[in-house]
Parts: structure tokens; C-alpha cells; sequence
């Protein structure tokens, strides 16, 4: 978990994921969103890569992201659970066990 959250403390590499999230895109239409050099690009992409937040698939010359939602979702859900959030499948807001307990 703790290379997922390396991963996600860099703005441009949160800012690739939210990118991800419309459909897969070349490392090059990711690129032309950032003002950065290619092997900066590159370097950000091996760290999503590596964390698992992102697959890569190679066409020819052309390598195409796409986002791994899943292992996101599990992160972020090991995270809340680790602060005391109890999250149940379908629930849509987040509580602290303790609050939810004194509602009920």
C-alpha cells in the first residue's frame, strides 16, 4: 500500500490518474497535458506502473495507459478502514466507526 501512496503524493501523477479516468491514452496524449520533458513522463509512468495503478500495453511503437481502478479503490478503502472508517459495498459516505455509533 505504501507504493500506491508514494505514487499518489505527486500532483502530476494524480493528475495522469484523473486523465485515466476518461478511457485509456497514449503516453503521448498524456504527455501534451504536462510541461514536462518525455523521460519525466516516463519516470511518473514506471512509478504508476509499479504501484499498480495503471497498466501499460504496447502497439508497435505506441504504449497506451490505462487506469486500474480496483486497486485504487483498495487503497483508499485500507487507508479509511486503518483511521477507524467502517465502509460497507454500497455505502456512499464515510464515517468514523464511533460517530456512526452514537447516530444509531
Amino acid at each position: 500500500m505504501s507504493e500506491v501512496f508514494r505514487a499518489l503524493a505527486d500532483p502530476t501523477r494524480r493528475r495522469v490518474l484523473q486523465l485515466l479516468q476518461r478511457g485509456p491514452m497514449s503516453a503521448g496524449e498524456l504527455a501534451d497535458h504536462f510541461d514536462v520533458t518525455k523521460p519525466t513522463m516516463s519516470a511518473h509512468f514506471a512509478v504508476l506502473v509499479h504501484a499498480g495503478l495503471i497498466e501499460a500495453e504496447k502497439t508497435g511503437r505506441t504504449i497506451a495507459y490505462r487506469l486500474k481502478m480496483s486497486v485504487l479503490e483498495e487503497a483508499l478503502l485500507g487507508f479509511a478502514q486503518a483511521f477507524g472508517f467502517r465502509i460497507t459495498t454500497g455505502e456512499r459516505a464515510f464515517a468514523p466507526a464511533k460517530a456512526r455509533a452514537r447516530k444509531s
